[in-house]
């Protein structure tokens, strides 16, 4: 018993599945984490113009297709620790290492408190 349908069908079947399982890979392997937190440390320090004191990290999926980045914080504290007297932040792809963006402010001076004359 031969099945029902024109035998080019089979082929295109195959096709299709062949090209649904490249299009599912390559969406796994851009969501992949490749770049340690270590590494994207690294990276952004390189990255910024003045040696970060304080630094933090997180890792946050963006885009339709979630890809992952680190997004790095990198701050030298003023004097009070109350603010910061150099700040950056550095987005890179965690897939594949790529910087996307870099920031990087230096904060306004503040004007000094008056000190009290009794």
């Amino acid at each position: 018993m031969r099945p029902a349908g024109p035998p080019w069908l089979k082929w295109v079947a195959i096709g299709g599945l062949l090209l649904l399982t490249f299009v599912v890979a390559r969406g796994c392997q851009q969501s992949q984490i490749r770049i340690t937190k270590e590494q994207a440390i690294a990276k952004a320090r390189d990255e910024i113009s003045f040696r970060a004191e304080n630094v933090q990290i997180r890792m946050l999926r963006q885009g339709v297709s979630s890809r992952p980045y680190w997004i790095l914080t990198l701050s030298v504290p003023d004097e009070d620790g109350r603010g910061f007297e150099r700040f950056a932040i550095v987005r890179i792809n965690a897939n594949t290492g790529k910087v996307d963006e870099v920031r990087q402010e230096r904060a306004p001076p503040r004007e000094r408190e008056p000190s009290g004359s009794g």
